[in-house]
């Protein structure tokens, strides 16, 4: 395999990555982290590159992606879960929220307020763009790796480099959450990158481009899967912390209530009007790709398991349903989207850690039921808590667990649940 083919499906990989929730969230973190930035964003790398990174590893040590990593548990759970996971990234969360993100920071500011027609005509455009360019999933590489990703590099590089020679702004005061675990705090918020789980997905994909290269043994997979994730994980953590810095350092960053706003100012700060074309840019070919991958991932999850409707068909369903969902809003879809990210990334992170782990612990299907059933109690209760039920009756049974208070109590309640269900053995 040349050594350019593995290089371009790493970049394909990290604009994969790359889209709406890695944009917005890192300048907002650095804004609230202020000198506790360097902590805060060595959290929200974990859970934004490491933790994909190793989800990435694990489907290629499968035999059957994110479904046969669930089937350990069960063979119903691992379908139920692969559902979940990509109806959650692709046609009910990720992918409107990219076309949403694209709109709030790419085209919207170049109108007066905010108009839904005009939301609604950008995303009809954007989508019927999103529709023809994921009908031919064996081009991805080609055309995200050798076109698209360079020009996004390009442009987040120049947002970069001007801010650093300009923005000399000292860091502000540290917001309440990441005044006392300013590292827990990053690791939660990377969960809104939805990569963790999007990794599972995207797996598939570089897969399926190493085998369109000719790579078709196991081993010859895992290692180039692991070179091209490495590409891609180095360009996210400098892109993230690139532009965490800009939200410490960027005068009057707080006076803004997301990473959007901030962005969007520091880039007219930067370069004036031109500034807000180069966002625009940046914005649209990161949420483009984003959107392509997904639609194209899930499409082909879908047909693999109901394959009575083609690939193409699933493609314009997800297209449809994504495009109506984005015309609710940003906010909307976050609001509702973070209390599900929440319940679902403790499942796949424990997963992802017990697949990579197999060759030493084994595969005892106990150890993976005892993990799920203990993370389930946790992370439903996180959950429930993120949607503002009433959840004081059942913290007072559970909350005596490390780190329950900041979001991670299911860590502790799920290795134990694996110890158990390896000492127990079958007959």
């Amino acid at each position: 395999m040349k050594k350019t083919d593995i290089v371009l499906i790493g970049l394909m990989l990290f604009a994969l990555f790359f889209g709406a929730g890695n944009l917005i969230f890192p300048p907002y973190l650095g804004m609230e982290a202020g000198s506790s930035f360097l902590p805060a964003i060595t959290g929200f790398i974990i859970t934004g590159v490491s933790l994909p990174f190793l989800a990435v590893l694990a489907i290629a040590l499968s035999k059957d992606g994110i479904t046969s990593i669930g089937s350990r548990v069960h063979p119903l759970f691992g379908l139920m879960f692969a559902v979940l996971i990509y109806l959650a990234i692709g046609p009910f969360f990720g992918i409107p929220r990219g076309a949403s993100v694209a709109f709030e920071m790419g085209a919207a500011p170049f109108f007066d307020g905010e108009s839904r027609l005009v939301l609604f005509v950008f995303t009809a455009f954007f989508f019927a763009l999103v529709y023809v360019l994921s009908l031919n999933p064996s081009r991805l590489v080609d055309m995200i790796g050798q076109f698209l990703t360079p020009v996004l590099l390009l442009a987040i590089a120049a947002l970069c480099v001007a801010a650093f020679f300009q923005f000399d702004h000292p860091a502000g005061d540290t917001a309440e959450k990441y005044a006392e675990a300013p590292f827990t705090a990053g690791f939660i918020e990377g969960y809104l990158t939805m990569d963790t789980i999007a990794a599972l997905a995207f797996g598939i994909v570089v897969i399926n481009s190493l085998r369109s290269k000719g790579i078709t043994g196991q081993k010859e997979i895992l290692r180039y899967t692991g070179i091209a994730g490495l590409i891609a994980a180095a360009g996210l953590a400098v892109v993230y912390g690139s532009i965490g810095w800009i939200g410490v350092h960027m005068p009057g960053a707080e006076q803004f209530n997301n990473g959007a706003a901030i962005l969007t100012a520091a880039s007219s700060a930067l370069f004036g009007s031109f500034g807000k074309l180069l966002l625009g840019i940046i914005v649209a070919l990161a949420c483009l790709t984003t959107c392509i991958g997904l639609t194209s991932a899930c499409a082909q999850f879908f047909e693999e398991k109901q394959p009575a409707l083609s690939y193409k068909t699933y493609v314009g369903l997800f297209t449809v349903i994504s495009f109506l969902i984005a015309n609710l809003g940003l906010s909307t879809i976050i609001s509702v989207s973070v209390p599900i990210l929440v319940m679902l990334y403790p499942f796949a992170i424990v997963l992802i850690i017990l697949s990579l782990l197999q060759p030493l612990i084994g595969q005892s299907r106990f150890m993976y039921a005892g993990a799920m059933i203990l993370t389930a109690v946790y992370s439903l209760y996180d959950g429930a808590a993120a949607f503002g039920l009433n959840t004081g009756p059942l913290a007072q049974w559970i909350g005596w667990v490390p780190f329950f208070e900041s979001g991670l109590g299911w860590v502790f309640p799920a290795a134990a649940g694996a110890l158990a269900g390896k000492l127990i053995k079958p007959k």
